[in-house]
């Protein structure tokens, strides 16, 4: 995948889309082969190497995994919240949660959220640390055609706007198609 593309991954369920991602993100070690991002092989990293590359990388999983006692606002906070960062964590999720259209939610907790209001959230987090590199696991699964249309815009303005390289994967074949790129998956192998 080239860097500051959109690349779509499909395939019916249990084809190995989200387990692919998961070790892409490196969630997951490989047993086998390599994944080589940005020119590092991360199959190899030691687990110190490993942490430093997660921050890298954005993940907006499929059923959001907001933390239901926090806020919006401390949901895009918490995964910078350990560490040391060269900008103001609120400052800068504050800024995420306006470029996703919920700035006025910042103090909602996830329970007084819409499906579609937790999935930008949750992308909102996933850009907390401006990785070059999101992965999205069905992100519009949950979501009607509307709300799902605008997640899509925003995961491609993502890619426009900041360069970020967008791997998605989905069952959804208009997402599909607005991606720079497609490929499809079978029983755990690249077909």
């Amino acid at each position: 995948m080239e860097r500051g593309t959109s690349v779509a991954l499909t395939g019916p369920s249990g084809s190995g889309k989200s387990t692919l991602l998961h070790l892409i993100g490196a969630i997951e070690r490989l047993d086998a082969g390599s994944i080589v991002v940005g020119g590092r092989e991360i199959g190899g990293l030691s687990g110190k190497e490993l942490a430093a590359y997660r921050r890298t990388v954005g993940f907006v999983f499929q059923r959001f995994h907001l933390l239901p006692a926090l806020t919006a606002l401390d949901n895009v906070i918490a995964p910078v919240l350990p560490f040391r960062t060269a900008f103001d964590k609120r400052q800068r999720a504050l800024e995420l949660l306006d470029l996703v259209g919920l700035k006025d939610r910042a103090g909602a907790l996830p329970s007084q959220l819409s499906g579609g209001q937790q999935q930008r959230v949750a992308i909102a987090r996933a850009l907390v640390n401006d990785p070059p590199l999101l992965l999205a696991d069905e992100p519009t699964g949950n979501l009607d055609s509307r709300t799902g249309e605008s997640i899509v815009d925003l995961l491609l303005s993502l890619r426009d706007d900041r360069g970020a390289t967008v791997v998605v994967a989905t069952h959804d074949p208009g997402l599909a198609e607005r991606c720079d790129g497609s490929l499809r998956l079978r029983d755990g192998v690249l077909v």
